[in-house]
């Protein structure tokens, strides 16, 4: 279970080696052994005897902003072998393996992108011109990634985005035809969003960051040391290179939820400069889909486990790599 404490007052605390949420409405206890993570927003608060019940428990806490993305986090000193894995890992980025790494990792962003741009059923020739227009664009962008060659990420880095942003541009704009209308205005927009698709993403992909995150620092693996993104001063710039994985997870969620319209314009608030922002039935809704969607399990590389899982068993692969790497 994922408890989520987004309404202003709410107070978690702790009695007799339980969790006790205290709201407005009265309060309701919460056994630790059944909860996987707590997220805080602006407004709630948890007592310290609370936050080292979750440490005891080895249950991430973390504390999101107004978009959804996480500010902070407590998690146990339990968590992986860092210092071993780290210093493997420093080395690991600069690495030729990195550059093999860090293309494979784009490559299948961009096959899960074609994957649920086909999953779109065009009614008329037109839809689906556009579509095979934007999927060829595409698989152009992925050879090219494919080709790119270079001894350490940052000879080809600024290719690799520049590719990477006209893929995306590509993907979304098809996106944007096939949602329902008003939906999405103009293709992605990221701070602020503009419209309710963006908005639902940007918190969505939020949502994906701190359960990455907090699979990497259980698999030991440093998140502030990244692979193509770098330059980003005291941030987990390693999560911005493996969520590329995952995204795809994320957009079919908002994908779903719009086509269905069960977000509306009741769900956002729009501030004076047009930003769009979840509110609380809109965030209620999207955290749920995310959690059922995360918890449904698949095959994925002949395992059989939940979606969340399958992302810690990525970050564990990855800290094994790391672990194994030998610089010449």
């Amino acid at each position: 279970m994922d408890v989520v404490l987004n309404t202003y007052g709410t107070y978690l605390t702790k009695e007799n080696d339980t969790f006790v949420v205290l709201h407005k409405d009265g309060k309701q206890r919460l056994d630790p052994e059944k909860i996987r993570s707590i997220s805080l927003s602006k407004g709630a608060q948890i007592s310290s005897d609370a936050a080292l019940l979750a440490i005891q428990n080895q249950i991430d806490v973390f504390f999101v902003d107004k978009g959804g993305e996480p500010a902070g986090r407590i998690w146990s000193n339990k968590y992986g072998s860092v210092s071993t894995i780290r210093r493997n890992q420093l080395d690991f980025t600069f690495s030729k393996l990195a550059v093999e790494w860090i293309k494979e990792t784009l490559i299948h962003k961009l096959d899960n992108q074609v994957a649920l741009m086909l999953s779109f059923m065009p009614h008329n020739e037109i839809l689906k011109n556009k579509q095979n227009t934007a999927i060829r664009k595409i698989t152009d962008y992925k050879t090219k990634i494919e080709k790119a060659d270079g001894m350490v990420v940052s000879d080809i880095a600024s290719s690799l985005r520049g590719w990477e942003g006209a893929a995306s541009k590509a993907y979304f704009g098809t996106i944007a035809i096939f949602l329902p209308e008003g939906y999405i205005v103009n293709g992605r927009s990221q701070h602020p969003a503009t419209d309710i698709f963006n908005c639902l993403l940007n918190y969505g992909y939020g949502i994906l960051y701190g359960k990455i995150e907090g699979a990497l620092i259980k698999a030991g693996i440093d998140p502030y040391v990244g692979v193509m993104h770098r330059d980003d001063y005291n941030r987990p710039v390693l999560v911005f290179d493996v969520i590329e994985e995952f995204r795809v997870w994320i957009d079919y969620v908002v994908v779903s939820l719009c086509m269905q319209k069960v977000v509306n314009e009741d769900c956002v608030s729009i501030a004076t400069d047009g930003a769009y922002w979840l509110e609380g039935l809109g965030k209620r809704i999207l955290i749920q889909s995310i959690n059922d969607y995360l918890d449904e399990v698949i095959l994925m590389n002949g395992i059989e486990r939940s979606r969340l899982y399958h992302i810690q068993l990525y970050a564990n692969n990855l800290a094994q790599k790391f672990l194994k790497y030998k610089a010449s």
